[in-house]
């Protein structure tokens, strides 16, 4: 071993503590200039990684030692900040930043404060934002950026690149922090003018870094690919069955496909997915981009896909009336919703039908016009229906959290922006239930085998945030017996299934999403804690989701009669690849967010100063924002509110005035005051403070 190797070695261990890098070369009888300059490095690595500090003394010491936390910085446009850490949250008022900026990995000291949960920057671990998107301005001193992202509360200064003029979009790159502060870049390239809606779309596809064009090289790979026979050899041939798919209107991919007959008292499922892993040959070019990207992304005019088009939408797509490749989950069910048997076959399929969730809904009621056209299928429609209805009754009394999240539908034709909330009717709810007991008999069954798996994960609430649940539910005068440090999915099933009443059902439903944690993907089974699931994973989506695809690839090393393979192929890939996954995926769910908010307040913008009916759907010091039914959402700051002194009652998540009140789900009627485009937020006012 290397003196610089055992300076790392010893480092870790905690045995230098408290030196200098001099005084452990000398500790070493090793200074040579060579080992002093490999000290160096290493000395530097580990302040980069976060193992070592130094001191006010200059000495290299361990966190620890000086007892600060490491977490991440997320700004606060008002200046503050919160450090993000394992073990909770910490705030970080504006004094107590000392350079850091939004993004930052740092070191952090506990102060107490006013607050008891503040904390003061140590030092700064490594910078977070590398290049960012924002508007070219200038004053006395030069160029600067402002970024749009505002919790980023610094204007980068220009130092070269691509000119820009005043009011454009640019993408940037930071080059240096050289007062240790203010941030200076170079302009990388013009996106277009701010405030317009495609160029402010691009500045979101850009700030996250998401690639819209794949190298020629991945490009010929799904080529070569899309290019193999499709052939039944070594498969079971579905193709004689009615499969069919449903999918949405506007859908752009197709990997799953069902089918469902009865058998004796009850049914037989099969749930077909497309065979991606298939073409996408493990370690290959197209693999590894794959990989990089982690999932696709959608817009409301386009997608970002995880595979080239010659795949996603191609040979991998379950297109009507076209052999395709699947690894199928066929399940055998009783007429309780518990699976008997099942199994898990590479197979082929042809579609018969390229049906819609609208369609098979308007069947379903009763449609004549689609009834007659769709004759053939009825029979299969109506035992998905009442397979379904088992399924979602046998998840509910486990006790399954099911969450009424309202989303948007939003259309754009290239001019015009529609806005809408998006219908879930029971065709949804067929396709969701099928899919996920696919999900959980696929996780089940290479659980059995105890074999490297990617699960998806649902840790119950923290103990912290169900006692505030609970706590916000007794104050509603609600019964809330369950226990904060254990509380259990049906519980929480029990309350919402209790609330017969929209308004209030709608609050809690909120409330309680908000108390919830982040479903995530994990190499450790840990269960998922909203559908009330020992055991889950994805497997129905490897167009548009890449943990999809390992699942796939690991369950064919059980399939082949390679189970003993499986910990060496996969086993520290998979560790490896939940947190890349679960990065790819939060990031894709940021942008998807972000451009959805851009085109609200866009189609608000063309209806300023008309009324509406809007739901309170949060509460904060600084106003109440409300949820119109078209999903827009707006802000009424609180000196816009009637009368003053207003306080935030954080525990009834109210703001509460001299002579009135607004608490979350309290229906209002407003107007649409401003629509700031690059914030991509609407203002609100009181239409009765308007009038």
């Amino acid at each position: 071993m290397s003196a610089a190797e055992s300076i790392l070695e010893k480092f870790k261990s905690g045995a230098f503590d408290y030196q200098k890098a001099g005084d452990i070369c000398r500790l070493l009888g090793t200074c040579s200039r060579s080992d002093r300059e490999a000290v160096s490095r290493i000395l530097k690595g580990l302040e980069e990684a976060g193992e070592i500090v130094q001191d006010e003394r200059g000495r290299y010491v361990s966190p620890g030692r000086l007892g600060l936390v490491r977490g991440t910085v997320q700004g606060n446009e008002r200046g503050f900040a919160f450090l993000l850490t394992e073990e909770g949250d910490l705030f970080l008022p504006r004094r107590a930043l000392h350079g850091a900026l939004h993004g930052d990995i740092v070191f952090a000291k506990r102060t107490g404060g006013e607050r008891g949960d503040e904390a003061a920057v140590y030092s700064i671990v490594r910078r977070g934002m590398k290049e960012l998107t924002g508007t070219y301005y200038r004053d006395k001193r030069g160029g600067l950026v402002e970024p749009d992202e505002r919790r980023f509360c610094e204007s980068v200064r220009v130092v070269g690149g691509v000119r820009a003029a005043a009011g454009e979009k640019v993408l940037v790159r930071i080059l240096s922090y050289p007062d240790g502060k203010y941030p200076e870049g170079e302009i990388l390239a013009v996106l277009g003018k701010s405030g317009d809606l495609l160029t402010e779309e691009e500045a979101i596809v850009r700030s996250q870094q998401l690639l819209e064009e794949f190298p020629q090289k991945v490009l010929a790979g799904a080529k070569r690919a899309a290019s193999l026979p499709v052939t039944s050899e070594g498969r079971t041939d579905f193709r004689e069955e009615i499969v069919i798919t449903i999918d949405g209107d506007d859908s752009r991919d197709f990997d799953d496909a069902v089918t469902v007959r009865r058998e004796g008292d009850g049914f037989l499922l099969g749930v077909h997915i497309a065979d991606v892993s298939h073409y996408v040959a493990r370690g290959s070019a197209l693999d590894a981009e794959a990989y990089s990207r982690g999932t696709s992304v959608y817009f409301p005019d386009r997608v970002i896909p995880m595979l080239p088009e010659a795949l996603s939408d191609d040979v991998c797509s379950l297109r009507q009336g076209e052999d395709r490749l699947t690894l199928s989950c066929l399940m055998a069910i009783d007429r309780e919703g518990k699976v008997t048997e099942s199994r898990i076959e590479r197979g082929i399929i042809r579609s018969r039908a390229r049906m819609t969730y609208a369609k098979v809904a308007a069947i379903l009621q009763g449609d004549e016009a689609l009834c007659a056209e769709y004759a053939h299928l009825l029979p299969l429609l109506e035992d998905m229906r009442a397979l379904a209805e088992i399924l979602i009754q046998r998840r509910a009394s486990r006790g399954g959290v099911d969450l009424d999240v309202r989303e948007a539908h939003i259309g754009f034709d290239g001019v015009q922006v529609s806005l809408a909330p998006a219908e879930r009717t029971i065709a949804h709810r067929m396709i969701e239930e099928f899919m996920i007991l696919a999900n959980e008999t696929v996780a089940s069954f290479m659980s059995s085998y105890e074999m490297p798996m990617l699960f998806r994960v649902h840790e119950k609430p923290t103990e912290e945030r169900a006692e505030n649940f609970r706590a916000y539910l007794r104050g509603l005068g609600l019964r809330a017996d369950f226990r904060p440090a254990n509380v259990r999915p049906g519980e929480y099933g029990k309350i919402l299934s209790s609330l017969k009443e929209d308004k209030l059902r709608a609050v809690v439903n909120r409330v309680m999403l908000r108390s919830m944690a982040k479903a995530r993907y994990s190499a450790e089974n840990c269960g998922h804690f909203g559908l009330a699931s020992a055991c889950y994973c994805h497997f129905t989506s490897p167009i548009r989701r890449y943990p999809d695809l390992i699942v796939h690839r690991v369950v064919k090393t059980v399939l082949d009669g390679r189970a003993g393979e499986a910990e060496r192929e996969y086993g520290k890939f998979v560790r490896e690849a939940a947190g890349q996954c679960s990065a790819r995926e939060r990031r894709a769910e940021e942008a998807e967010r972000a451009v959805d908010d851009l085109y609200k307040v866009w189609y608000m913008r063309g209806h300023l100063g008309e009324e509406y009916t809007g739901t309170v759907s949060g509460v904060a010091p600084f106003g109440i924002f409300v949820e119109l039914e078209n999903t827009a959402e707006g802000l009424i700051k609180v000196e816009n509110l009637p009368g003053e002194g207003y306080e935030f009652i954080e525990e009834k998540l109210c703001l509460r005035g001299p002579s009135r009140a607004f608490c979350l789900g309290e229906p209002v009627r407003i107007v649409v005051a401003g629509c700031d485009i690059g914030a991509r937020r609407c203002e609100f006012v009181l239409a009765e403070a308007e009038n």
